[in-house]
């Protein structure tokens, strides 16, 4: 396969109410408007493992064993079933959270990060472009409650969150970082002008000028 022709992989990161779901959404419609077809999924996926995931938020989180294992599982079908298949036949790949957030999520829970972080990188394909949506927790607490009208669930409170943010932003890794704290609108135009950059390097020119010009 040609450069031109390789796929692209994208992932938006962040603690939860930063608005990634929203940026996911922007970002593929755009892409459509520039004339790709992307894949756009998101992690915990909708099959067993990442129900199971999704399940425990509200009838109480699995150890931290159990809950890597989960991640790794659902992880795993969703990159040998969905992911790789899209990146080799040249699509433009987006993930609402990646394996970023279960480094950041662990972590938090006392694991070990760097030792989190090897196993990742080992086991799963890099993404070519990963954008960190950051926001001071107390907002994202606050979008949460605002959005759903309930309290946040076991992920998602302020001190979880503040612990996840500090890990996050602790990764020596090539994240843009990209305040989530502005309107949709203007987080959306930084990532498509971020995005453009990263698709002329890839040799899809014609992309990034499509993206660019909408």
């Amino acid at each position: 396969m040609s450069q031109r022709e390789r796929g692209i992989f994208v992932v938006v990161e962040g603690i939860d109410g930063t608005g990634k779901s929203t940026q996911v959404r922007m970002l593929a419609g755009a892409l459509r408007a520039a004339g790709e077809d992307p894949l756009v999924s998101r992690e915990p996926t909708d099959g067993r493992w990442g129900r199971k995931i999704r399940e425990s938020a509200t009838t109480g989180r699995m150890s931290a064993a159990e809950e890597l294992r989960a991640f790794i599982e659902d992880r795993t079908e969703h990159v040998n079933t969905l992911i790789r298949p899209a990146l080799d036949a040249g699509r433009i790949v987006i993930l609402d959270r990646y394996y970023y957030s279960t480094i950041a999520y662990q972590g938090s829970r006392g694991a070990n990060v760097e030792a989190v972080k090897a196993e990742m990188e080992a086991r799963f394909p890099r993404p070519d472009v990963v954008f960190l949506l950051d926001l001071d927790p107390r907002l994202a607490v606050q979008r949460i409650s605002e959005a759903r009208g309930e309290d946040p669930n076991a992920f998602e409170g302020l001190e979880a969150l503040a612990q996840v943010r500090e890990v996050f932003n602790s990764l020596n890794q090539a994240l843009i970082r990209v305040d989530a704290g502005r309107p949709p609108e203007v987080v959306h135009r930084e990532i498509v002008s971020a995005l453009a950059s990263e698709l002329r390097a890839a040799g899809r020119a014609e992309t990034a000028e499509r993206l660019g010009g909408l």
